[in-house]
C-alpha cells in the first residue's frame, strides 16, 4: 500500500529525515514512535503527500506521487489518503454531518449521496444521534469520531494518523485505539499511526521507531 524509499527532509540546516524506507501492506496497523522532534510527523505529512520530500520516492497503491503535479495531486489526495488529527481540525460552522461529508462534497459528489454516506458512517460510529451538533456541542471523544468519520468518507486507500488520541482522556482513547482495530477487520483499511500512546503503539502489527533521521 505504501512504499517509501530514501525519504529525506531538511529545514535549513537541520537534516530530520535521513533516508527513510517504509514500506506498509494493506490492511496493515503500523505504529510510528520516536522522541519529540525526531521527525514522526514531518514523515507522517510526506506520506500524506501534504509536504514534499527533498529526496526519495513515494507510491501509494502503486501510483508512484511524487511524480504528480499540484492538481494531480490535491485529486489524488482527495481520493487515496484519510487524515487524523490529535486536534481533530473540524469546522466549527458546520454540524459534525457536515463535516463527516466534506470529502465527498470536494470529490463532486452529490448531496444526497454524500448525505447518505456521512450517516451510515456515524452511524457505524456511534454519533448519527449528535449529526445535527456543531463541534463544540461534542465531547472530546465524539469529535475525534466525527474526524474518523471524514477520514473514511472516500474510503481510502490508507489513514495517516497524527496522535489521534492524544487530546483525549485514557477511556476514550482506548475506545479510539480499539476503533481502529475493529475498522481494519471490517474494511480492510490500512492505518499508519504517530504516537506517544505505548499501548496503541504495542497493539499495532508493527512498531517502528525513528532516531536519528531513519527507522
Amino acid at each position: 500500500m505504501i512504499e517509501a524509499t530514501g525519504i529525506r527532509k531538511r529545514f535549513g540546516d537541520l537534516d530530520v529525515l535521513k533516508g527513510v524506507d517504509l514500506h506498509v501492506a494493506k490492511g496493515e496497523v503500523v505504529s510510528i514512535v520516536g522522541a519529540s522532534g525526531a521527525g514522526k510527523t514531518t514523515l507522517l505529512q510526506i506520506l500524506g503527500t501534504l509536504e514534499k520530500a527533498d529526496g526519495g520516492s513515494l507510491a501509494i497503491n502503486g501510483e508512484e506521487v511524487t511524480k504528480l503535479g499540484s492538481k494531480a495531486l490535491s485529486i489524488f489526495r482527495n481520493k487515496h489518503i484519510g487524515f487524523v488529527f490529535q486536534f481533530h481540525h473540524l469546522l466549527p460552522e458546520f454540524t459534525a454531518l457536515e463535516n463527516a461529508m466534506m470529502p465527498g462534497l470536494i470529490a463532486g459528489k452529490s448531496k444526497s449521496e454524500c448525505t447518505q454516506r456521512a450517516e451510515d458512517l456515524l452511524a457505524r460510529l456511534n454519533v448519527l444521534t449528535r449529526k445535527e451538533h456543531k463541534p463544540n456541542q461534542l465531547s472530546g471523544g465524539e469529535q475525534q469520531r466525527v474526524a474518523v468519520a471524514r477520514a473514511l468518507f472516500n474510503n481510502p486507500s490508507v489513514v495517516l494518523a497524527d496522535e489521534p488520541s492524544g487530546n483525549l482522556d485514557s477511556a476514550h482513547a482506548k475506545e479510539l485505539h480499539q476503533l481502529f482495530f475493529d475498522l481494519r477487520k471490517e474494511l480492510g483499511q490500512t492505518f499508519v499511526i504517530v504516537t506517544h500512546n505505548e499501548e496503541l503503539a504495542h497493539m499495532a502489527d508493527r512498531r517502528l521507531v525513528i532516531k536519528d533521521g531513519v527507522i
